[in-house]
């Protein structure tokens, strides 16, 4: 007596709902990348400089545009002045959760020396030992 072998269907994986899937991630980190760059208009003053070393935390950006308002690139509304105590608890905030963050000050190049001065003395009393100050290289 002879047995039957069976043969069995080879098993196949669909893979259209995969791509409809990947798909529509594309599509929408398409639409969210350009809302993750938001910033403030700022005129930097344009200087030699070198770069600053890379680290693996992201900087603390805080900004000071024409009219003597702070910025700062964390939380919501980053797009809005907001105030230097809320400022100093923020960063207050952020140095005791990430100790060793780099914190730089973008200072538009038509804002009085002094106002970078008081934002650069208020980082300091809210527990920041050092800034780096960003510029853009001059035009050649």
């Amino acid at each position: 007596m002879r047995q039957r072998i069976r043969k069995r269907p080879i098993a196949e994986i669909n893979v259209v709902p995969y791509i409809d899937v990947m798909l529509v991630l594309l599509i929408i980190f398409m639409i969210t990348a350009p809302l993750l760059s938001q910033g403030v208009k700022v005129e930097l003053p344009q200087v030699p400089s070198e770069a600053m070393p890379a680290t693996d935390k992201e900087p603390v950006v805080v900004s000071v545009d024409d009219g003597g308002n702070f910025y700062i690139n964390y939380g919501d509304n980053q797009d809005k002045p907001i105030s230097a105590n809320v400022l100093a608890n923020r960063i207050n905030a952020l140095i005791k959760y990430q100790p060793n963050i780099p914190v730089f000050v973008k200072g538009d190049n038509n804002v009085p020396y002094g106002r970078v001065v008081q934002l650069m003395a208020l980082l300091q009393s809210a527990g920041v030992d050092g800034v780096g100050l960003v510029t853009e290289p001059p035009e050649q």
